[in-house]
């Protein structure tokens, strides 16, 4: 990876103002909003823990990650993907490799190395249900409810529900919070 000041990052301000001109509905925009005080949060404390995590790319991953749900849900792209390829096009690559990441993360559970930028994302928005901090398990459960249509659909979604349980293990392996710390967010309204 660049060295972190050679990396392109859009500013809070330019996220915002990346949301606003690709439409995003309000309540997408509420949403991103709590994801990137989850992903802050945790990436401060990951920081402090020693990890060297890059905290505006987390911070510009989590505040874009679902720049093209509202597009796609017009055009029935992929909205991870959508949104990459947007990020890429404007010259922030390792923020499009975050926003594409937010669904669906390569790694492997059994992967014990520190978790990265694109995966402290990827595990804030598994945490947020619209605008509340929840368990994985409720989170989850609203995801199959959504989205497990199909005994295909949800076998993907419980395999998924597996990965991001072994992730969640390694981000607080590293901390001395637990993952029911999180929920003290839904009482900040520093967004």
């Amino acid at each position: 990876m660049a060295k972190p000041d050679l990396i392109p990052i859009p500013s809070p301000r330019e996220c915002l103002d990346l949301m606003a001109s690709h439409g995003m509905l309000p309540n997408i925009r509420e949403h991103s909003l709590r994801v990137t005080q989850v992903a802050v949060f945790l990436g401060e404390a990951l920081v402090a823990a020693g990890l060297p995590l890059h905290l505006p790319l987390i911070e510009a991953g989590a505040l874009l990650h679902d720049l093209g749900k509202t597009p796609c849900l017009k055009n029935g792209q992929k909205h991870a993907e959508w949104g990459a390829t947007v990020l890429t096009d404007l010259g922030y690559p390792e923020v499009a490799q975050i926003v594409k990441a937010h669904v669906y993360l390569d790694r492997d559970p059994g992967d014990l190395r520190p978790p990265r930028e694109a995966e402290v994302v990827n595990y804030a928005d598994k945490r947020v249900l619209h605008t509340r901090v929840v368990t994985l398990s409720e989170r989850f459960t609203d995801i199959l409810a959504r989205y497990g249509r199909t005994p295909e659909a949800q076998a993907r979604l419980k395999a998924l529900e597996v990965k991001t349980q072994a992730l969640e293990d390694r981000i607080f392996d590293s901390l001395e919070l637990n993952p029911v710390d999180l929920l003290q967010l839904n009482d900040r309204r520093d967004q």
